[in-house]
């Protein structure tokens, strides 16, 4: 390496709260071993102040990663390596088909521009990744901080082919989509990986060339070194290949752990201004997440009546539905006004209006909904609603297992919908509640112990 490039100067500002910017775990992709406990407590174990998780494209991590980073007095910085189109997102041309670039939030603005950002990438750009494109990073680049990312990033795509004009105008295009100090170059250290080397001389050229400060980062796949044999089996896994075969993915060349603070500012002895303006970029982002907030969208109330009111009224009109004339009994009532009250202290009345209503307007479009499902089979309001078709009084179900005064959290309905027809029942609620207030959610896959090493010995060549 040319020291000559930039000048080393001494390091300052806040080494002893170095941090590691840019920690890969790719949930998705099987691609990396390390565990958010784990990068945590190495983290904390190696004197470090901050900690970045950038998952390919997703943001899967991002709250179990701020809690338990907090937890631990690590400062969690919230970011992703998008996918970026060549063109429009919603282009499905062939060719070129995404760039790597990673994002960080500065600010709570920050954080949400990142999830709509990844939300509409999964909307409208998905295109074997979930991409964004430049024409969304301007509407929503506020609060965001770039690094040029990794071999894939498309400034270092023209660096590889040894073509900075083209470099230089990319990094310069992402620079004024962002702001002149919220676009880094990326620069990392791999010494057996030739083509990072090779990259690594051209970003920091670059950076003297167009004036781009550069940021310097450990791409982290696990957590030890000696993890590397280990990261290796799971990438033959992820890629359905064999340790034995020549031509499969892996990283075991070079080392993608997390190292110390000494150890990086030695692989930057160079290029000391790299180190200052990771520690800088770790002191602004200051992403602050509001959890344990309920957010439920406001149910569509005749004027003048509360939620509460309009939730009592209703159960009252729909009472004879399920006890008729003597079929009240006081046991009812008293159960009544006990869950009616629990319901008005925890704040859910919106929720069961919702609920109701989705049910209500599915079973008057001759759409077949369930009986209910879980511990919801134990509210009488629910009952009566029409939610669930169990009378929890019948047969002796706790009220307390849906919802507990003394343990609030969100109320959980199982509700099954025909499944010819449950579009019918997203659609009407999108059209009800608004489009930005409807989600549907996935299910993350794990491995169990018989699949894990099944797979394993797969890729050993174990039959």
């Amino acid at each position: 390496m040319q020291s000559n490039i930039l000048r080393p100067r001494p390091i300052s500002n806040g080494m002893d709260k170095f941090v590691h910017l840019h920690t890969h775990s790719h949930y998705s992709l099987l691609d990396g071993l390390a565990k958010i406990d784990g990068l945590v407590s190495r983290t904390k174990e190696l004197g470090m102040s901050s900690l970045a998780l950038t998952d390919h494209g997703v943001l899967y991590g991002a709250v179990e990663f701020y809690k338990k980073a907090k937890k631990a007095g690590i400062k969690p910085i919230l970011g992703v390596e998008t996918y970026i189109a060549p063109g429009d997102r919603k282009s499905r041309e062939s060719g070129e088909r995404y760039y790597h670039l990673v994002l960080l939030a500065e600010n709570n603005t920050g954080w949400k521009n990142l999830i709509t950002l990844i939300t509409k990438a999964h909307l409208e750009g998905f295109y074997y990744k979930p991409r964004i494109d430049k024409e969304l990073l301007r509407e929503y680049h506020e609060g965001l901080i770039a690094l040029s990312a990794c071999l894939s990033g498309e400034v270092n795509r023209a660096l590889l082919q040894n073509n900075f004009e083209d470099a230089k105008k990319i990094a310069l295009e992402y620079q004024n989509i962002l702001g002149e100090k919220n676009f880094f170059l990326e620069i990392g250290d791999h010494p057996n990986l030739p083509e990072s080397v090779t990259l690594r001389e051209r970003v920091i050229r670059l950076g003297e060339m167009a004036g781009i400060p550069l940021a310097a980062t450990q791409d982290i796949h696990y957590l030890h070194k000696e993890d590397a044999e280990y990261h290796d089996i799971l990438l033959a896994v992820q890629t359905g290949s064999r340790l034995s075969d020549d031509d499969r993915l892996s990283l075991k060349a070079d080392d993608f752990s997390m190292t110390s603070p000494e150890q990086m500012i030695e692989k930057f002895r160079d290029v000391p201004e790299a180190i200052v303006n990771t520690v800088r970029i770790a002191d602004r982002c200051n992403a602050e997440l509001e959890l344990g907030k309920i957010l439920l969208p406001d149910f569509a109330k005749p004027e003048g009546k509360t939620a509460n009111a309009y939730l009592r009224e209703l159960v009252e009109e729909r009472i004879p539905g399920r006890f008729p004339g003597a079929a009240l009994t006081d046991e009812v009532r008293t159960r009544l006004a006990y869950e009616l009250g629990v319901i008005e202290k925890t704040g859910f009345a919106d929720y069961f209006l919702i609920v109701q209503d989705l049910i209500t307007w599915a079973k008057a479009h001759a759409i077949a909904v369930g009986p209910g499902r879980g511990s919801s089979a134990g509210s009488l309001v629910s009952y009566i609603l029409g939610i669930t078709d169990i009378d929890p009084l019948r047969y002796n179900l706790l009220f307390e297992r849906f919802l507990n005064p003394d343990r609030v959290q969100m109320p959980d309905i199982d509700i099954d919908f025909a499944d010819t027809r449950r579009d019918e029942v997203l659609a009407y609620a999108r059209a009800m509640y608004g489009e930005d207030r409807v989600a549907q959610i996935i299910t993350f896959g794990t491995m169990a112990a018989r699949a894990a090493i099944r797979d394993a010995g797969r890729a050993l060549g174990i039959s």
